[in-house]
């Protein structure tokens, strides 16, 4: 195929921003089947496919790809299938590492849609009938998992079709762990989640909802199952311990993010317990995509504005970052929808205090800093830039990512994955470690 020669990268973009400000419904819009097809037919069929060495699930993006062109959606779906088991969510909110690996993207900056192909294969096969419950023969060995977020749900599922009766326990009230209490139901709604959660349940998979298991050395589910998975993410968000930390209106940003979509769900807090934006300059702390997270939420909650502040420097604008080159990730300045919405960015900001009147949060105190060489090696040095200044904010959220947990000497039959094994990270990486992890308890349970 020759069609990435005379078609351009066409993305389906995202709904006017004066109509997605003012609802939680997906901003990202769709192709149609025409466009699509047109789109998976740029992909070059690369006799090295770096996107496949990229995707941590090792994806037959260019098998799939031919698939699609050819209108074979079913055939698609088998290749998609065969390495992601739930391309549904990384067709949304996945950073796509497999694009930045594409030859066409070393080329002209203009990759195979990768991402958004993957997710219209889904939402096609779902729609088709393609995607039937699959009844495995049972095995007669049960594995308890601990946690249902991306990597607890893959193990559970690739664990499940091997023929162990799986049991999924998760504290909170519903399963997908930040797929369900982190990402905004703008980037993933919810009912996108319960629909493969109740082909698990027809596939055998018991979840049992708030159970808070206790891991220690006592812990009765490690004699009751033959295996334990544990997938409990990493639930200690990083704090920011300066004066004003008890200020009423200094907030992790999860406590906004699960509260928000909560609320979606149906559930009611009172006005002491809620945390909202509406009325509020916002203050985001953290330049990632947790904070970017913030903004969108704080906007449909009706904010007076948003500024976001990161203490390192702004990255390089531009598709290439000379400093990182290719096969590293390109560190290059990233726009959400959430930042096209309306925000206030700023880089090489470290927080100094937070300021309030009668316990209340009214501002944050700020300075401008910079960083050189350290001539011991590693990490910079930052060095004050500028007079302090003070940031006019009723509402903070700290979004400055999550520590890594720390394990106890479990017994042979546990096994951790996710990011309760790596710390935070990609979704698509925490199903790679879910998938791994499955076949390392069957390896275990078949000796």
């Amino acid at each position: 195929m020759k069609a990435f020669l005379e078609i351009h990268r066409q993305e389906a973009g995202y709904r006017p921003i004066h109509d997605r400000i003012h609802d939680f419904g997906e901003v990202e819009q769709t192709l149609s089947t025409r466009e699509r097809k047109m789109q998976a037919s740029r992909c070059m069929d690369c006799g090295v496919p770096f996107c496949h060495w990229a995707c941590p699930l090792g994806n037959k993006a260019p098998e799939w790809n031919e698939a699609l062109a050819k209108g074979d959606w079913e055939q698609a779906y088998a290749l998609l299938s065969s390495t992601n088991p739930f391309p549904e969510f990384t067709g949304r909110i996945c950073p796509a590492l497999c694009e930045k690996a594409c030859v066409l993207n070393h080329y002209n900056h203009e990759p195979t849609t990768n991402r958004e192909n993957e997710c219209a294969i889904i939402e096609a096969s779902f729609r088709e009938g393609y995607i039937q419950p699959r009844i495995p023969k049972r095995n007669g060995k049960r594995v308890a998992v601990i946690g249902s977020g991306p990597s607890g749900l893959a193990a559970a599922n690739d664990l499940n079709q091997m023929g162990y009766a799986v049991t999924v326990f998760e504290k909170n009230e519903s399963a997908g762990g930040l797929l369900r209490y982190g990402i905004p139901n703008f980037k993933l709604n919810k009912a996108i989640i319960d629909r493969r959660l109740r082909l698990m349940e027809q596939e055998g998979i018991e979840f049992r909802y708030g159970e808070d298991v206790v891991l220690d050395s006592q812990c009765p589910l490690f004699d009751e199952y033959d295996a334990v998975v544990v997938a409990t993410g990493t639930p200690t968000a990083r704090d920011l311990k300066v004066p004003g930390r008890e200020l009423k209106g200094v907030h992790f940003a999860l406590e906004m993010l699960s509260q928000q979509n909560r609320v979606l769900a149906g559930m009611e807090f009172s006005k002491e317990e809620r945390v909202t934006a509406k009325g509020k300059n916002v203050l985001v702390i953290g330049g990632g995509d947790t904070g970017s997270d913030c903004i969108g939420t704080a906007h449909r909650q009706g904010c007076k504005s948003v500024t976001q502040i990161e203490i390192m420097p702004k990255p390089v604008e531009g598709p290439v970052d000379p400093q990182n080159p290719w096969p590293n990730w390109p560190r290059t300045l990233k726009t959400t929808s959430s930042h096209e919405e309306g925000c206030t960015r700023r880089w090489n900001i470290n927080t100094l205090e937070f300021l309030g009147e009668n316990g209340k949060l009214s501002g944050v105190r700020v300075q401008e800093i910079d960083w050189k060489p350290n001539p011991e090696g590693g990490r910079p040095l930052m060095v004050e830039k500028g007079e302090p200044e003070v940031i006019k904010a009723e509402l903070v959220l700290l979004a400055m990512g999550f520590l890594k947990p720390d394990h106890p000497q479990y017994s042979d039959n546990v096994f951790v994955c996710g990011d309760a094994a790596n710390g935070a990270s990609l979704v698509v990486r925490a199903l790679a470690s879910g998938r791994l992890t499955a076949v390392k308890v069957n390896q275990y349970l078949a000796k």
